[in-house]
């Protein structure tokens, strides 16, 4: 019965995205990618029911030793959106170096990450997950035919893994974290319940995430970390040189704030302000939106400057050409794709989203080794920025005169800077290799 009005629910969510699509981009993108991948799916549909049956003749025959097997693995990998897919980017890139010959096939629900990495090369295909119908889920699973299902972190969809379980398929869920709030572990979170039993293991980030999943009678748990602080060490290894930003550093301190909300800028521009001491900022927004950085860029007092525009003092070798310009104390990073590196040249990070969202990556300015400041109260679910607060490499504050006292303390103090700094960088290497106990768990399955 729950099942039955679950998807029911599905089809007037899509009904009524099709009409906020008519407002909305970023819905309009997602109705539009669900459409694409429903034709897709259709036009392969008769071929490759004749190809299954093909497939299932060979196996015959090579179980009976009249053929030699020599088949690839094929690997279905779905991710939320972009934030999920750096998570598990580290275990896509270990699958693709341990099983050369897979086809690995990468699944996005939001816009956000598909569009952005929809070009991405070390998987066979990206695409949008069609809607958790029963009819799209049997398409979907009949033309990818995958050997081994692995999610990120989370999204539970009902009908993919009551239809993996039935097919028999591995399914790992990785990198995930479970609160007692949830209702997989309220008395009325049955329908939830069955979801988390349709995995033939959930690797946990903590302890705690494992015993809440014991005592609902799931034994399947193991403890393997995040991923994401696999993919944060290795961005630091292949972080890239801006010969631009370190000319806009010179010798001044650098304060890198990632990933800005509105709500962020509205406590940190007092801040900044006010802030009278030598001091360069780079902000990255959340959202690259040419209008809201230049309102931000009024309400400034001190000069800033788009990244793009910038960037035109420069050569193509990133040099310096040759002429003049007014001093500049803050940049706007208006690119994709180069936080992650810039955090290297920071020396103090603030992290944004707590304020409403709910906070991004901690451990990419953490693995610098830094200390690391973000609002209140939406971090609360994840579970390196805990560790971080408890730790002391990291703060939260909630209004401007909480960041400019906490931030004055680091500023001017080099040893509780150190400390600081030191306790995320140690956190950062003390606790990498998750991917190499999510790629245990898969060989596991063959």
């Amino acid at each position: 019965m729950f099942a039955f009005f679950y998807t029911l629910g599905l089809h007037l969510l899509v009904f009524l995205a099709n009409i906020v699509a008519l407002f909305h981009p970023k819905t309009r993108k997602w109705v539009e990618g669900q459409r694409a991948k429903s034709k897709k799916q259709g036009a392969k549909g008769k071929g490759q029911e004749a190809k299954g049956k093909g497939q299932r003749a060979k196996k015959d025959l090579a179980f009976r030793g009249m053929m030699p097997v020599r088949e690839s693995k094929v690997f279905w990998v779905h991710a939320a959106s972009l934030g999920e897919f750096e998570q598990g980017r580290p275990v896509i890139e270990a699958i693709r170096a341990e099983y050369p010959h897979a086809r690995i096939v990468l699944s996005f629900f939001s816009p956000s990450g598909y569009e952005i990495r929809k070009d991405y090369d070390q998987v066979d295909e990206v695409c949008y997950l069609p809607v958790d119908t029963p009819r799209n889920v049997k398409r979907f699973l009949d033309s990818v035919q995958p050997d081994v299902a692995l999610f990120i972190k989370y999204e539970f969809w009902y009908n993919y893994l009551h239809e993996l379980k039935k097919r028999q398929i591995p399914t790992f869920l990785f990198s995930a974290i479970f609160r007692p709030n949830q209702l997989f572990f309220k008395p009325y979170g049955g329908f939830y319940r069955r979801m988390l039993f349709c995995f033939n293991e959930i690797l946990v980030q903590n302890e705690a995430s494992k015993h809440l999943l014991n005592s609902v009678g799931y034994a399947s748990a193991t403890v393997a970390g995040d991923t994401r602080l696999d993919r944060v060490v290795q961005i630091a290894k292949q972080a890239k040189s801006y010969p631009e930003i370190e000319a806009f550093k010179g010798t001044d301190p650098l304060l890198v704030i990632g990933s800005a909300w509105p709500d962020d800028m509205e406590v940190l521009i007092p801040f900044l302000n006010q802030w009278e001491a030598p001091l360069k900022v780079i902000i990255a927004p959340h959202e690259i939106n040419t209008e809201q950085i230049q309102q931000w860029q009024k309400a400034l007092k001190k000069p800033s400057e788009r990244f793009t525009v910038y960037g035109l003092r420069f050569g193509v070798d990133g040099t310096p050409l040759d002429i003049l310009h007014s001093p500049l104390d803050i940049l706007f990073l208006d690119t994709i794709g180069m936080l992650a590196s810039l955090f290297r040249y920071a020396d103090f990070a603030y992290v944004g989203g707590a304020f409403k969202d709910g906070l991004h990556n901690t451990m990419e300015p953490a693995v610098y080794g830094m200390p690391i400041f973000f609002g209140q109260p939406y971090y609360q679910k994840f579970q390196e920025a805990l560790d971080l607060l408890q730790l002391g490499g990291a703060t939260t504050i909630a209004t401007t005169q909480e960041f400019t006292t906490a931030f004055t303390e680091v500023y001017q103090n080099l040893e509780i800077r150190q400390q600081k700094a030191g306790s995320c960088y140690d956190y950062v290497q003390k606790n990498a290799g998750a991917t190499a106990k999510v790629m245990a768990s898969i060989r596991s399955a063959f």
